[in-house]
Order: C-alpha cells, then structure tokens, then sequence
C-alpha cells in the first residue's frame, strides 16, 4: 500500500498531523477551505504536554522564542477579594515547562512554516470526504467542531451539546500586567496578558439555549462586568465593537470511536471541549502526533488508526469531561462559598498537563 494522506482542516490539528505525518514517510495534502491563514485571532496557553508536542514536531523552540512564559495569576470575586492563586511555578516544578502564551495566528504560522508550500490547498472546502478515500492511503478529519468528516463516519448520532453558556472573547489594546480569571454568580471574566499594552480577554455567562443575542455586544459586557474590580472595567471601555465575538458554548457527545478504516479523527473534529480548561489546541497537537507515531513503520493503516484510537480516546474525552465540569462549575448562581471551596480544592490538585 502506497503512502498517501489527505489531511481535510489546514488548522492547528491539521497542520500539526501533516508536519508529523511526513516526517513519518507519507506524502501528505492538506484541504482546508480558508483562502489564507488568519491574520488576527487571540491567545492560546500552550502546556507542557503539548510543548512536548511541538519539540517532537520541531517547532517548539519557535513557539517559545515568539510566545512568552504565563505568570502567576489569582481568581478573584467581583469585588476583587481572592479565591485562589494560580500557582504556575508549581506547574513548572512538577513538568519541567511552563504555560507558553502564543497567539493562535502566531502558531499556525510556525506549523505552516514546517511545510513545503505545496503541501496546504487553500480555498479547497471538502463536502464528500468518501470521495477522497478511493485516491488517497488515508484520510484525516481535522476539520474542527462542525466535522464533514466526523459526519460521514457517524451521522447525526454523536450531536454537539450545548454547555449552558455564551462565551464573548477578543483583544484589548490594554496593559494588563497579570493575568487571571473573575467569578461571579453565573458568570466570570478572564484576561491573559499578550504582550505590553495587549491583552486577550474572555468572558462567560450562563443563559438558556438560543437565548436572543444583545443588540450591542460591548454594552452587554459592560452592564454584566462593568461594576467588577479593575482592570475590567477599564478593559470594557476599550474595547471595539467590532473586535467582540460571541458564540454559544457547544461541545460533543463522545463518540465510541475516532476512527474508521482508513479514516481518523482528530482535534475538535472527534473530542471538541469547552474552553474552560483551555486545552482545545493542546489536545489537537497531542492527536498529530501520537497519530504520526502509530503510522510510522507499518503499512497496515487500519491496524494503526485503532492503535491511535486506543492511545487517545479516553484521555481525551476525560479532557472535555473535566472541561464540561468546570463549566459547571463556574454556572453556579448559589451556595457561591462552597464551590469557591470546590474551586481551590480543584487547584490544589493541579492543572491538566
């Protein structure tokens, strides 16, 4: 059997599994229905297993010369009391690497750059990625939350599920010097330094499903959070309204299985989660490579795909489990000391790696 992959979403997991894919002997084509790269987008914390993930890809030094180190941060209570500490050192300490921030169009570019340039096909949407199986050895469904390759391998059975919030996210041309997340009843706010004089932003509130979006955005967030402790409200009055992007929290049912023949998921594609542990981008660079690693040295693809199915499956879906229960947890209107209690207990054990 020949070496011949089609990888269907140029994104982060797409173009980490086609980085390790070749290096692993096959020729690999990337689809992605973008025209370009993104120019702008906001920051993503890069942990240490998926720094180990871009060593192993040959782009972490880059990542970390073109990011920069989380520092500490707290979770607070609207009036600024705090809750807890984030103790990144301790990160640190126990993984040997630290929490890298890094803008998501700064890492595409530095997966891209690993790629001869024919290897990504932009403005190439697939609709029937059936049709690619008969020309290609493999076929890789990189192709995010709303998968046309995870559709065709399971229809509508494995929906996406609303997690009970609406998230609003961008950046602020603010100098906000520590980071570090907000909760209220129901509600909270994150900010995450980029560099001097930008910050990323986030902000979550639980509301029903199909809740009527607000007129104006940036008034919305500033009648939520603009009585919070600063730098919010500062943070709010300088935001754009068009730099403002809201979207309901979804993630996905788990599927019993991400691959099939000749075909594999990966990234959103087969696991998305919500954000609340920030692990979305992390967990895809891990699929790329453990994927890679199973199809080094063996022409029995399927053999392989289940291989990587085995490795990744479960992790991955106790990943969004957790991510889901934080969500929860961060939804609570009432009994707000015990889950602050529940909250340091859960930090007191650890971060995901």
């Amino acid at each position: 059997m020949g070496k011949r992959a089609a990888v269907i979403g140029g994104g982060i997991g797409g173009l980490a599994a086609a980085i390790g894919l070749r290096v692993a002997g096959w020729e690999v084509t990337v689809l992605e229905r973008s025209a370009a790269l993104p120019e702008t987008g906001t920051g993503l914390g890069i942990w240490p297993g998926a720094m180990r993930a871009l060593d192993a890809l040959g782009v972490g030094e880059e990542v970390r010369r073109r990011g920069r180190r989380q520092a500490g941060g707290s979770i607070r209570r609207p009036d600024g009391t705090r809750i807890a500490v984030i103790d990144v050192g301790r990160l640190e300490r126990r993984h040997g690497e630290p929490v890298h921030l890094v803008t998501r169009p700064v890492l595409l570019a530095a997966l891209a750059g690993a790629l001869p340039r024919p290897t990504v096909r932009f403005a190439a949407p697939v609709t029937d990625p059936g049709a690619l199986t008969g020309a290609y050895d493999l076929v890789v469904g990189a192709d995010g939350i709303n998968s046309v390759v995870r559709a065709a391998l399971h229809g509508d059975r494995y929906p996406l599920r609303y997690a009970g919030t609406v998230a609003w996210r961008g950046v602020a041309d603010v100098d906000v010097r520590v980071g570090g997340e907000t909760w209220g009843p129901g509600r909270k706010f994150g900010v995450t330094p980029e560099v001097p004089g930008r910050t990323n932003w986030y902000a979550a509130v639980a509301l029903p499903e199909g809740h009527p979006p607000p007129v104006d955005d940036r008034a919305e967030l500033l009648r939520l959070f603009g009585d919070w402790h600063q730098p919010i409200p500062r943070l709010l009055e300088a935001l754009a309204p068009d730099g403002i992007l809201r979207h309901e929290v979804r993630d996905l049912t788990p599927l019993p299985s991400y691959v099939s023949g000749r075909v594999a998921l990966l990234g959103d594609a087969a696991h998305a989660m919500t954000p609340d542990l920030g692990q979305g981008a992390c967990q895809a660079l891990i699929d790329a490579v453990a994927l890679a690693d199973c199809l080094r040295d063996t022409d029995d693809v399927p053999a392989a795909l289940r291989a990587y199915d085995r490795q990744r499956r479960r992790p991955t879906q106790r990943m969004a489990a957790a991510a889901r229960w934080a969500g929860r947890l961060a939804q609570a209107r009432r009994l707000l000391p015990a889950r602050d209690a529940v909250l340091r207990l859960a930090l007191a054990a650890g971060p995901p790696a």
